[in-house]
């Protein structure tokens, strides 16, 4: 039997604590959001720190990690005009968005690097991304800063109600998503990614 090893967060690196999180915690969903700023300019950029929190009312959590105690621009964003559009990625457009992962200045945008076309919302006056199979527009619902051990602000927990659904026709069957035509793409660790394998069912207990 193989020896199971302990740690407590104190004896870790934070390189370590993250390692383990990102390592194991898999595969994480990603979500391409879509943000505006005070000034117009359009901010693209995938996060797998996302997941759904409830679907009444439906809602997704997406946490941003800050840098150096500062909020990234989506969190910015999203805190000063409480709106923001949710993408899935797949893998018609997982190369595009790993570009909008690029480390742009305020006022420059994703979308002048990464290909991708904004198409207008109607709830909301962020613009989704056009080469996505499902895009949400959302309202923020709550944010919460998050603080480590030395009190300093290490990420912004923003909470994101869904106003708007779009959904390509192609996915699209009866009320249900096709995950074989959605092709969607899932965050591992370092530079690895993974698309959906094997399915198989196994029967809730009543």
């Amino acid at each position: 039997m193989n020896k199971i090893l302990n740690f407590s967060p104190e004896e870790l690196t934070e390189k370590e604590k993250k390692k383990f999180l990102i390592g194991s915690v898999i595969p994480r969903p990603i979500a391409l959001v879509s943000t505006m700023s005070d000034a117009g300019v359009v901010n693209v950029a995938p996060f797998s720190y996302f997941n759904i929190v409830t679907y009444n009312p439906p809602m997704f959590s997406i946490a941003v990690q800050r840098e150096a105690g500062a909020s990234k621009d989506t969190a910015r964003n999203v805190l000063e005009n409480k709106e923001a559009v949710v993408q899935v990625v797949d893998m018609e457009n997982v190369e595009a968005t790993n570009k909008s992962s690029a480390s742009l200045g305020r006022d420059e945008s994703e979308l002048d690097i990464s290909g991708f076309t904004p198409v207008d919302s109607k709830a909301v006056n962020v613009p989704g991304v056009k080469e996505t199979k499902v895009r949400f527009e959302t309202e923020l619902y709550e944010s919460v800063i998050i603080y480590n051990a030395d009190n300093i602000a290490t990420t912004d927990l923003l909470l994101l109600k869904v106003k708007h659904y779009h959904i390509d026709e192609s996915i699209y069957h009866n009320g249900y998503i096709d995950p074989d035509k959605l092709d969607a793409v899932s965050r591992l660790a370092g530079n690895d990614y993974a698309e959906i394998g094997n399915m198989f069912t196994v029967e809730r207990p009543k």
